[in-house]
C-alpha cells in the first residue's frame, strides 16, 4: 500500500504558474485530492510555459503531477457556485491571484466561510494580503529583488543575475504547503467542533517578497548590528572559505568545500600546500575568509593539473566534501538519484507525440527508503471535469450542457 498520510484531505488549487500549484504538488505528492480549477479554452498559462512541442510543456506536467484538471469559468455566476459547491466538500483553499481577485469574483472570506467553516486558505501573492504594497503584482522576479536575494546572486562587480529556476516561486509553494498542514493540523486538534478556528487563523497569507527575505539567512541583522553590507561573491560562500567552484584541466568544474578546520588540514596537504596547511593565520575559518584569493588560486592551480574525474577521486580519498557540477544528462545517469526513485519515468504526450521513458524529479522527501512512486503527471485541461461534477451530484445532461457551453 502506498504511503499518503494526507488521503482523505481535498485540495482546491486556484493558481496559475508555479507558486500555488507548487504547494498543491506538494500535498498531492503525499495523497491529497488536489482538483485544479483551470481556465475554460487555454488553461494554467503555465501549459505554455518553456514550450518545445505540442501544447502542454513539461514544467506544466511536472508541477500538476498527481492533481486532477476541472474546467471552470471562475468570472461567472455558475463558476462561483461550482467552487463554492466544491470548497464545501474540501479542506485546503490554494490560491495565487492578485488580492482582491477572489473578493471581486465573490469570493471573500465571509463566502469562503459561510461554504466551509473548517476550510484553510493559503493565499499567495508578491508583497502580502496587507501593506501599502498589497495591491502590487508582480512575479518572483520582482519579488527576489525586494526580498534582498537577487543582490546576492552574481559576480562581484558585474549586475545582480538570477537562479536558472523559478526558486521564489518553489518556496513560496512550499511555505504555503507546510502553512497549509500547519493549519489543518491545528483544525483537527480542536476537535469536532466546526468553525472553532476564526478564519483569519485559518488563512495562510504567503508574500514572495517575505519568503525570498527568509532565507537571506543574517543578512539585515549583519547590517544593523554591525554596518556589514554583503556583498555577491559568485561561486563563494560569504565569510566561509575555501568553498568554490574550481576549473580543471577537462574543462570541467567542480565543487570543493574545505572549510571546515580538520578538513582544511588534509585539503592543503593534498594539493602540496603544506605551508598553508601549517600557516597559524589560516588555521581558523576568519582567517582562511581573509586569504580567500591566496587560497583560491592555490587549489586552482592544483585542479588545472588534474581531469574533473582525478581530481574528485584524490579529494575523495581524503574525505574532502566535493562533486562534480551536473548538467541534466548527469543527473538522468546519476546512480544514487536511481537507488532512490528520485528519478521516474513515463511515456508522456506533449500534444504533438508520445514522448517515451521520459523522467521526471520524484517526491522528496523520502518515506521508507525511496522516493513515493508518483501517482500521475499533470493532466490534460479539464481531464477531470465530468468526473469532479458527477462527484457534486450533476447529470449527465447538464455536464454535457455545461461543456459545450465552455468549449
Amino acid at each position: 500500500m502506498t504511503y499518503a498520510p494526507l488521503h482523505g484531505i481535498r485540495v482546491i488549487e486556484l493558481g496559475n504558474y508555479i507558486a500555488a500549484p507548487t504547494a498543491g504538488r506538494l500535498l498531492a505528492d503525499f495523497g491529497a485530492d488536489v482538483i485544479k480549477v483551470e481556465r475554460p479554452r487555454t488553461g494554467d498559462e503555465l501549459r505554455r510555459w518553456r514550450l518545445f512541442a505540442g501544447d502542454t510543456s513539461m514544467l506544466y506536467r511536472t508541477t500538476n503531477r498527481g492533481k486532477r484538471s476541472i474546467v471552470i469559468d471562475l468570472r461567472s455566476e455558475e463558476g462561483r457556485q461550482i467552487v463554492l459547491d466544491l470548497l464545501r466538500t474540501a479542506d485546503v483553499l490554494l490560491e495565487n491571484f492578485r488580492p482582491g481577485t477572489l473578493e471581486r469574483w465573490g469570493l471573500d472570506q465571509a463566502a469562503l466561510d459561510a461554504a466551509n467553516p473548517d476550510l484553510v486558505i493559503a493565499r499567495i501573492s508578491a508583497f502580502g494580503q496587507t501593506g501599502p504594497l498589497s495591491h502590487r503584482p508582480g512575479f518572483a522576479a520582482v519579488a527576489e529583488a525586494y526580498g534582498g536575494f537577487r543582490e546576492l546572486v552574481g559576480e562581484p562587480g558585474r549586475p545582480p543575475s538570477r537562479t536558472g529556476v523559478s526558486i521564489g516561486d518553489t518556496i513560496a509553494g512550499i511555505y504555503a504547503a507546510f502553512g497549509a498542514v500547519m493549519s489543518l493540523y491545528e483544525r483537527d486538534r480542536a476537535g469536532s467542533k466546526r468553525g472553532a478556528t476564526p478564519i483569519d487563523m485559518r488563512t495562510i497569507d504567503v508574500a514572495l517578497n517575505e519568503v525570498m527575505l527568509s532565507v537571506t539567512e543574517s543578512l539585515v541583522p549583519e547590517w544593523e548590528a554591525y554596518g556589514v553590507r554583503r556583498e555577491r561573491t559568485g561561486g563563494r560562500m560569504p565569510g566561509i572559505a575555501p568553498s568554490n567552484a574550481y576549473l580543471c584541466a577537462d574543462g570541467k568544474s567542480i565543487v570543493v568545500a574545505g572549510n571546515g578546520d580538520a578538513i582544511f588540514q588534509r585539503y592543503m596537504r593534498l594539493i602540496g600546500r603544506e605551508d598553508l596547511a601549517e600557516d597559524p593565520a589560516l588555521q581558523s575559518n576568519e582567517g582562511r575568509w581573509e586569504a580567500r584569493d591566496l587560497l583560491d588560486d592555490a587549489i586552482g592551480a592544483w585542479t588545472a593539473q588534474h581531469s574533473s574525474t582525478d581530481a574528485l577521486a584524490l579529494l575523495d580519498a581524503a574525505e574532502v566534501p566535493s562533486g562534480p557540477i551536473y548538467t541534466a544528462e548527469d543527473v538522468s545517469a546519476d546512480e544514487q538519484y536511481a537507488a532512490r526513485g528520485m528519478v521516474q519515468r513515463f511515456d508522456v504526450h506533449d500534444g504533438e507525440q508520445v514522448r517515451t521513458n521520459v523522467g521526471f524529479p520524484g517526491i522528496v522527501p523520502v518515506v521508507g527508503g525511496a522516493s513515493l512512486p508518483i501517482r500521475s503527471l499533470g493532466p490534460e485541461l479539464g481531464e477531470h471535469t465530468r468526473e469532479v461534477l458527477t462527484e457534486l451530484g450533476w447529470v449527465t445532461e447538464r455536464i454535457d450542457a455545461y461543456e459545450e457551453a465552455l468549449a
